[in-house]
């Protein structure tokens, strides 16, 4: 079983700058697409369905929120949209297919980056506030998967890197959201505490394995990137990580797609 996880900053664009000819190279069981930035509707109208694929997304309120998605070659049992929580289930940052033997779900969390004091909404909250409620609640519903029975991949664009060897030194000097110090406790617990596996990094321990290069930043794909894209796994599935990469090649967007190969039968 062949996922792959890209936040693509647009799908329309992504798609225009060569996503769907990329895709048809990869031989992708599952594709987790977030940031699509367009109704759900628009997905089918425009045609935005790779060949051999079913699509199945969720919008947000506003298209600014990003929206996720999930392309599949397997029809899957049921799919669910959210997961319970209000605001995050209003801008469409998951969603989730259930297949015979794992669930796949596609994460998408706020960015705050170079906006950490912009205040929002009428309670005063900043952007990064927002942030840290949505990561909050999603903290919780991991707590909450990870006792279950069922396993499950979440292919995340978490927007936060974990360890020092997971963003360029550029980081280790701002204070910039996605490599705060709360920010990373929060991995801290989701890894350690709760026992959830970050796949790519189970099999890849090297430096300067970076799926983002922001702006905001002055990155560039050599220099100043920094790892916020994930696969996260529940622990009884560790064992079938076969091979997992990212591929940094790609122009479709200021985000790699993240490869992972798991020895999972997906179909029925």
């Amino acid at each position: 079983m062949r996922v792959v996880t890209i936040s693509v900053n647009g799908l329309a664009q992504a798609v225009e700058k060569g996503f769907f000819e990329w895709l048809a190279r990869q031989d992708a069981d599952v594709v987790c697409v977030q940031d699509h930035r367009m109704r759900a509707y628009e997905i089918e109208d425009f045609n935005l369905i790779p060949e051999g694929y079913e699509a199945y997304f969720i919008d947000g309120e506003r298209n600014e929120d990003g929206g996720v998605g999930i392309y599949t070659r397997h029809f899957p049992k049921a799919i669910m949209y959210g997961f319970a929580n209000e605001q995050a289930d209003r801008e469409g940052r998951f969603i989730q297919a259930d297949f015979d033997k794992v669930s796949v779900a596609c994460v998408l969390s706020p960015s705050a980056l170079g906006r950490e004091e912009e205040l929002i909404g009428e309670d005063d909250l900043t952007v990064l506030d927002h942030k840290d409620d949505f990561m909050e609640a999603f903290g919780l519903h991991m707590q909450k998967t990870l006792r279950k029975r069922r396993q499950f991949i979440f292919c995340a664009n978490l927007q936060t890197a974990h360890h020092v060897t997971d963003a360029s030194p550029l980081y280790h000097k701002l204070d910039f959201s996605g490599f705060l110090p709360h920010e990373r406790a929060w991995l801290d617990r989701l890894f350690d505490e709760m026992g959830c596996v970050d796949a790519f990094r189970d099999i890849n321990k090297q430096s300067n394995q970076y799926t983002w290069w922001p702006e905001q930043a002055e990155g560039s794909r050599k220099n100043a990137g920094i790892r916020v894209d994930y696969q996260l796994l529940t622990p009884g599935i560790r064992k079938t990580i076969q091979d997992g990469w990212i591929d940094d090649s790609t122009r479709f967007s200021d985000h790699a797609p993240v490869i992972m190969d798991y020895d999972i039968e997906i179909g029925f």
